[in-house]
């Protein structure tokens, strides 16, 4: 159980955090632990679906949930004086639900829907495009929505097996930020959540890919959109500072690299960015862009360029000094925000162990040096082992000269 005292706000934000995702499920399971995350919501022997809805509704306050590739997390936010009721709902779904029969096939129905809203959103169905594409026949690689097929052959029993072996207590963790007291936090808690003790099966191994791996897959859309990038660091790594500021540099905003010489220099898209996500003993670090099919190869030659000049030459100590000012300043202002704080404690918890100050962060980030990056940038950027997924009409000879 972790918490950081907010004593500046009135909320409080609270997560049940599992360590449960996508990449812990076989291929016929693929879907279950987001399907899961839906069920939750339907209904304990004491709540119906909309009682849960309204408990904390009524009193300002709100739930939610996501799944990601490794965690599933049950959220409520909500003024501090309701903290008790948000707990006692929060442990009455995740603990005692019906997972009824009828609400099963019902949910299954709302999820398929979700899946093919995914398939027709190019700017959505790129990304599980390139981690497949990435990752190859692995887990990591697989959509946290699961497919068709996976999601509508899934049963109750199959639902029950399944959160007996990962909703238990060494793979659950508490969290909370706002104003709160942690004492309170765990006197309030200790009775009302039971779970199976002891740890949960461990995640599928993320293999990095060993050559390039590139997916061209048409549609009718006239716009091609593509995601390119690498193996990056795991959220442990000591490169994970360096990568998040390379992040900020390529993609802080409209004085970017990448938005400056893809949008405001050559009107390539409209939509360009890079991104990076962290796992426990990987990660990815990539780059979006939605582009015209005839300009395409053009698009990814200047973002390969930009990666080869991280690679060959430092950053100046004014270019440096400016990157790391905006990511300190859009941490900070991201920090205002008593989710925000919820998310990056558990997180800090989940994947670390401990226990970080906001002035921690300040401090790592700003000790991070040119020198670090352009260490960071060619152990990362390889282009002999870089992924590409295209979606979208692209000449596919144009492309590949490039690469």
């Amino acid at each position: 159980m972790v918490t950081e005292k907010i004593p500046s706000v009135r909320s409080i934000s609270l997560g049940i955090w599992v360590e449960v995702g996508s990449r812990y499920e076989t291929p016929v399971e693929n879907g279950m632990s987001h399907l899961i995350e839906h069920m939750l919501f339907k209904g304990t022997k004491k709540r119906s679906a909309k009682k849960i809805a309204q408990e904390l509704e009524s009193v300002g306050g709100n739930l939610n949930a996501f799944t990601s590739k490794e965690h599933t997390c049950y959220t409520a936010r909500i003024v501090d004086e309701h903290l008790e009721i948000a707990i006692d709902v929060l442990a009455d779904m995740t603990c005692n639900s019906r997972l009824a029969p009828n609400n099963l096939s019902m949910e299954k129905k709302v999820i398929l829907e979700e899946i093919k809203e995914s398939l027709e959103n190019p700017s959505d169905h790129i990304h599980d495009l390139f981690s497949e594409t990435m990752w190859q026949n692995q887990a990591i690689g697989r959509p946290i929505l699961g497919d068709m097929k996976s999601v509508s052959s899934i049963k109750r029993k199959n639902i029950i097996s399944y959160m007996k072996k990962y909703y238990r207590t060494g793979a659950i963790v508490i969290a909370a930020a706002g104003n709160i007291s942690h004492q309170k936090l765990v006197d309030l808690v200790k009775d009302k959540f039971i779970f199976p003790e002891g740890k949960s099966n461990t995640a599928h191994p993320i293999m990095p890919p060993e050559k390039n791996e590139i997916t061209f897959t048409n549609n009718s859309n006239a716009q091609v959109h593509l995601c390119l990038g690498y193996a990056g660091p795991k959220y442990d790594s000591k490169f994970l500072m360096p990568a998040l500021v390379v992040n900020t540099y390529l993609s802080g905003g409209m004085s970017s690299v990448l938005f400056q010489k893809v949008r405001e220099r050559k009107g390539l898209a409209y939509s360009v960015y890079s991104f990076l996500d962290l796992y426990k003993d990987s990660g990815l670090f990539g780059t979006y862009a939605g582009t015209d099919k005839d300009r395409a190869a053009e698009c990814i030659d200047i973002i390969l360029k930009e990666f080869d000049i991280l690679k060959k030459r430092r950053l100046s100590s004014l270019d440096l000094k400016q990157v790391k000012d905006q990511f300190k300043g859009q941490f900070a202002l991201g920090m205002e925000s008593s989710s925000s704080r919820m998310n990056r404690v558990a997180r800090l918890e989940l994947y670390l162990g401990i226990f970080k100050t906001f002035g921690q962060t300040i401090k790592d980030i700003e000790k991070v040096t040119s020198s670090e990056i352009l260490e960071y940038a060619n152990l990362t950027l390889n282009r002999d082992k870089m992924a590409l997924a295209v979606l979208g009409p692209a000449n596919k000879s144009d492309i590949k000269k490039i690469l």
